[in-house]
């Protein structure tokens, strides 16, 4: 496999896993310019299902035929497998494999092997659940993304980082995300819907971040807490719609990332708003603040902490 010198001091890099596949597409799209290598052969991804891993791969690798789309587009027989019979000038560079779902249907060794083959013959292989197939393979990935919570890069060398550690990352970081994009829906559910029509989205370790440009929302904070969490006692189911939509209890509510969700509100815990919202003055906009977990309330405080020392520095005093 590839070696890059230039990245031989590079660990990890992270980034939020945002929210929506307008901003899931533009993330892939920056990752691929900034870390990928025209002689990348194996690029690994890890993530459970609702991380977003297709659409950041669709970022990534504009025009690629994913194989088990999320869709429900299953390709066959796949093209990783039927190379032999893709020979001459329109030979795919570029493959496509989900290994769990696959496992279904071929042995890891033999996967293994189709991967391996394909890298000898100079292509390239996106792998997803690269860590089930990594024992057979008998070498790491070029570059390993995991799609948590946060979305991990790394550039793999002879002592690691082996999948299985970027795996214990993003598996354990990814509930917090279900549980932040649902509150969020849920907030968004119970606005005013002018405030809803001009909000846009940010991102908060284990929370989200609501965004109004130019003047403050114009609702009560506490009073919309006690709706969101009169929701979430209320143990609403959410299921998918489409690409656009899911439902809230069975209403129909619009939403740019429909996967990214626990499936009952029940699941959501320790949710807590900031009660008022913080000004950010380079974008000029009115920020609200969400966070889920144990230490949610700990978190906003932190954060509310942070945003005002920014806004008044000591070394101006």
């Amino acid at each position: 496999m590839a070696f890059n010198e230039s990245n031989t001091n590079h660990i990890y890099s992270t980034y939020y896993a945002p929210r929506g596949r307008s901003r899931m597409y533009e993330l892939g799209i920056r990752l691929a310019q900034t870390y990928l290598s025209p002689f990348d052969h194996i690029i690994g991804i890890i993530g459970d299902s609702g991380s977003g891993k297709s659409v950041l791969i669709k970022g990534m690798f504009p025009g690629l035929e994913l194989t088990n789309d999320d869709d429900g587009l299953n390709v066959r027989p796949l093209p990783l497998l039927d190379q032999d019979m893709e020979m001459g000038f329109f030979t795919p560079h570029t493959y496509h494999v989900d290994i769990r779902f696959e496992m279904g249907f071929q042995p890891l060794n033999v996967l293994a092997d189709a991967i391996a083959r394909a890298v000898n013959r100079g292509k390239r292989v996106i792998v997803e659940h690269f860590d089930l197939v990594y024992p057979f393979l008998g070498g790491n990935a070029d570059l390993l993304i995991g799609v948590g919570e946060e979305i991990v890069i790394t550039r793999p060398h002879l002592f690691g980082p082996v999948p299985q550690e970027v795996y214990d990352i993003v598996y354990k970081s990814l509930p917090y995300r279900l549980m932040a994009h649902t509150a969020e829906d849920l907030c968004e559910f119970c606005m005013p819907k002018d405030e809803l029509d001009r909000c846009s989205h940010d991102d908060v370790k284990h929370g989200f971040v609501m965004v109004f440009p130019d003047t403050e929302p114009q609702f009560d904070l506490p009073e919309l807490e006690q709706k969101v969490q009169a929701m979430i006692d209320e143990a609403l189911d959410i299921g998918y719609v489409d690409e656009g939509h899911i439902t809230i209890g069975g209403k129909r509510h619009d939403c740019t990332g429909p996967r990214t969700h626990v499936s009952n509100t029940r699941m959501i815990e320790g949710f807590h708003l900031l009660p008022h919202p913080i000004y950010d003055k380079k974008r000029k906009a009115y920020l609200v603040v969400g966070c889920v977990g144990e230490d949610s309330l700990e978190r906003l405080k932190s954060l509310d902490d942070s945003a005002n020392r920014y806004a008044h520095p000591t070394y101006m005093d």
